[in-house]
């Protein structure tokens, strides 16, 4: 089975309603290129706040059942039937928030679910933890018209244990919406480390699990000199990049992938038919301090 997905690589502004536009004009654009599931970044609508603790920032959630964004995004869906993965500030109820991803069908326009990122950072301009809570739904597939998917978020692709367990649930495609960057007085060497780092990681995932991995990550100068470093990329299954974008600039990318090469490199590489699940309890503690 090919399928073909969609990227798209942005710049945000303080203008939410303007974010929104260009997100949906861009999913558009990926659907007349052929696309079947297209991924919008992390926190598309708005600049990324979390660079500051600012209570006024709340004003940014929204419902993602039934709040303005989502059923733009489903009449979309029905539209230009594409599956569609998207990235939202949710209001759960009276101060509490999760930074959640919803999938919503191609055709249709039905919402089959969300995400809510499990794994929530607190580090200098990343101050998640002052917004949002830990997910609590698990980690999620969702079976779309087009295959089925797994979807986790940002900090959550630093951890093999979500990639493994989302695919042991029967992901045939891993799917990161995201927002990283570069601090503006960082050396060049510092950068590129980094951004080896992120994504050596992801291909490592695609490599121990037998999938293709696509990672959307924002683009453009936010904050107090925060360069997001783009770099938005597909791997298939054995970790090779089959595509790449820049670093600075906004890109909308359709990357047909083959879902035959999941089952190909699963059993000539079979990680999957010689794990040891039963000696793996220990990955359940904090750290084991052997004396």
């Amino acid at each position: 089975m090919k399928v073909k997905v969609g990227l798209v690589q942005a710049k945000c502004t303080a203008d939410v309603e303007n974010n929104i536009q260009k997100a949906l004009e861009s999913v558009r654009r990926c659907a007349k290129m052929g696309a079947n599931i297209v991924c919008l970044q992390e926190l598309f609508a708005s600049l990324y706040f979390c660079d500051t603790e600012n209570y006024d920032n709340f004003s940014l959630a929204t419902d993602v059942e039934t709040g303005q964004i989502t059923q733009q995004l489903q009449a979309l869906a029905r539209e230009e039937n594409v599956v569609i993965i998207a990235s939202l500030f949710e209001k759960r109820a009276a101060g509490l928030y999760h930074n959640t991803a919803i999938v919503i069908n191609a055709g249709d326009g039905r919402l089959l679910g969300r995400y809510r990122k499990m794994h929530i950072p607190d580090d200098p301009a990343f101050y998640e933890k002052f917004y949002f809570t830990e997910g609590d739904l698990g980690y999620k597939t969702f079976k779309t018209k087009f295959g089925t998917i797994g979807v986790l978020i940002c900090w959550d692709q630093w951890y093999p244990e979500a990639a493994r367990i989302t695919c042991l649930k029967g992901a045939e495609m891993l799917f990161y919406p995201t927002a990283i960057g570069w601090a503006a007085n960082q050396d060049a060497q510092t950068n590129q480390e980094q951004f080896q780092a992120w994504q050596t990681i992801q291909r490592s995932h695609a490599i121990a699990n037998g999938v293709h991995v696509i990672s959307v990550n924002r683009t453009g100068i936010e904050g107090e000199g925060m360069q997001f470093w783009g770099g938005s990329f597909v791997a298939n299954p054995f970790g090779s990049v089959l595509y790449q974008a820049s670093h600075f600039e906004e890109e909308t990318a359709v990357i047909e992938l083959n879902l035959s090469l999941n089952d190909h490199y699963r059993t000539h590489w079979p990680f999957l038919r010689d794990r040891r699940i039963k000696s793996y309890g220990e990955i359940c503690e904090r750290f084991i301090d052997e004396k």
